[in-house]
C-alpha cells in the first residue's frame, strides 16, 4: 500500500518519537553500563571501568575486530583532540551537546606536524571515521581553525591563509552505518565532509559557511538544525553554500533533508546562501587530471523550513577543472539531481530555479529507502 507524503510524515514522526523516548538521555549516564570513561581530569570513579585521560586511549583499548558494541562516556570538558576511528561498533557518548566537545584546529594549509606535507581538506578533520558501526551522542566535535581571523585579511595579506578548509567531522572510506545523534558538528569552510557509506544525523546542529555539507557519500539529516554562519568579508552575490554534494552517478541517494531547519547566525544577509552547488572534484583518470564528469550530486530537501538568507533562485554553479588544468569547467545546478518539496519559511520559493518533486517522487525519500537495509531509526 503506498503512503500518502502526509501519513509518511506521521510515521517519521512517531518513529523519531519512539527512538528518543526509548533512550531518554542524562548526564549521569549508568557508568556501569560502559566499557570505559575518559575523563580529562582523570577523576576516579568507582565503576571497576577503565577511566583514560583521553579519547584517543580509549578509542586505542576497543577490540580490533569487534562485533559488539564498544560504549565509551566522555565525561564533560573540552578535549583538544584529533581522532580516527579504525575500529568496528565504537559509541562516544557525551555528558551533553554543549558539555563535551571534542575539538581541535587543523587546516588543509597547515603543515602536518614532523613533516614537510600538509593536511590537506580530508586530513584536517578533529574527527575521521574508518570504520563501520560507528555512533556519537550528546556531545559537540568541532575543527576550531580562525577561519572569520583569516577571512578577515585582505588577499595580498601575507598572512592569509589560501587553503582554509577545515573539516570538522568526515566519514572517510571503510565507514558505513555511522550515526549522529544529538551532536553539534561546528566549523566555517567544510565542516562536515561525508565522503563515504551511509550516514544519519538525528536532532542535531550542522554550521559552517562555505559549502559546510559536502562529499560522495549517503546521509540523511532528519530533524536537524543547519546553521549558516557569517563571513568576515563577502565579494560578490554569496557569502555560503549549504551543500556541495559530489555523489556519483550510481548512487540513488546524496544528501536528503527532512524536517531540518535551515537557519542562520547574526549577521547573515538576506539573500546570500545558496542551498547549494554542484561539486566535481578534480580526478585522475587514464587520459588526464579534471573534473569527474560522474559526480551528478544529489541535495534534496523535504518539508524544510528555510530562513530569509537563502537566494531566490535556490541553488548556484561550481567551477571545476578541465582538461588543460584551467578552472574554465561551469557545472550548472540543473544539471545536477537538487530538489525541494514542500520548502517553507521567507527563504522558500518556487520557480524554475528550484525544481520541485512531485509527491509520489517525495515519498520515495523515506529513511529506509535512502539508507536501505540499516534500521538506525528502529
Amino acid at each position: 500500500m503506498r503512503l500518502s507524503i502526509a501519513n509518511t510524515a506521521r510515521l517519521l514522526a512517531l518513529t523519531l518519537c519512539s527512538l528518543l523516548v526509548g533512550t531518554a538521555y542524562s548526564a549521569d549516564t549508568d557508568t556501569q553500563s560502559v566499557d570505559a570513561i575518559v575523563d580529562a581530569g582523570g577523576r576516579a570513579v568507582e565503576t571497576g571501568r577503565p577511566v583514560y585521560r583521553s579519547i584517543g586511549a580509549a578509542l586505542a583499548a576497543a577490540p580490533a575486530d569487534g562485533d559488539t558494541p564498544f560504549l565509551i562516556f566522555v565525561r564533560g570538558g573540552h578535549y583538544r583532540e584529533k581522532l580516527v576511528i579504525t575500529r568496528p561498533n565504537v559509541t562516544l557518548r557525551g555528558a551533553g551537546r554543549d558539555k563535551t566537545v571534542i575539538s581541535y584546529d587543523a587546516y588543509s594549509g597547515a603543515r602536518i606536524p614532523g613533516t614537510e606535507e600538509t593536511w590537506r581538506t580530508s586530513g584536517s578533520a578533529t574527527l575521521i571515521v574508518r570504520a563501520t558501526n560507528f555512533r556519537a551522542e550528546h556531545l559537540t566535535i568541532e575543527n576550531s581553525f580562525d577561519f572569520l581571523g583569516n577571512d578577515a585579511l585582505a588577499a595580498d595579506d601575507p598572512q592569509k591563509v589560501h587553503h582554509s578548509q577545515a573539516v570538522a567531522l568526515m566519514t572517510d572510506t571503510g565507514s558505513d552505518r555511522a550515526l549522529f545523534r544529538d551532536v553539534r558538528l561546528s566549523g566555517y569552510q567544510d565542516t562536515l565532509y561525508v565522503n563515504a557509506g551511509r550516514s544519519a544525523f538525528v536532532n542535531s546542529v550542522v554550521e559552517g559557511n562555505v559549502d559546510f555539507i559536502f562529499g560522495a557519500g549517503t546521509a540523511l539529516f532528519l530533524d536537524s538544525d543547519i546553521v549558516s554562519r557569517k563571513r568576515a568579508r563577502t565579494d560578490g552575490k554569496f557569502s555560503g553554500y549549504v551543500t556541495a554534494p559530489s555523489t556519483d552517478i550510481e548512487r540513488p541517494f546524496g544528501l536528503v533533508f527532512v524536517r531540518c531547519r535551515l537557519l542562520k547566525e547574526t549577521g547573515v544577509k538576506a539573500g546570500s546562501v545558496a542551498l547549494g552547488r554542484p561539486w566535481h572534484p578534480t580526478t585522475d583518470f587514464n587520459d588526464g587530471r579534471y573534473a569527474d564528469p560522474d559526480a551528478i550530486g544529489a541535495s534534496v530537501f523535504i518539508d524544510t523550513y528555510m530562513d530569509d538568507h537563502i537566494v531566490a533562485d535556490g541553488w548556484t554553479t561550481m567551477r571545476g577543472t578541465s582538461r588543460d588544468g584551467s578552472k574554465s569547467t561551469v557545472f550548472r545546478p540543473d544539471n545536477s539531481r537538487f530538489f525541494e518539496y514542500r520548502s517553507r519559511g521567507p527563504g522558500a520559493a518556487n520557480n524554475p530555479a528550484r525544481r520541485q518533486l512531485d509527491e509520489p517522487r517525495a515519498e520515495q525519500f523515506t529513511p529506509v529507502a535512502v539508507l536501505g537495509d540499516w534500521r538506525p531509526l528502529d
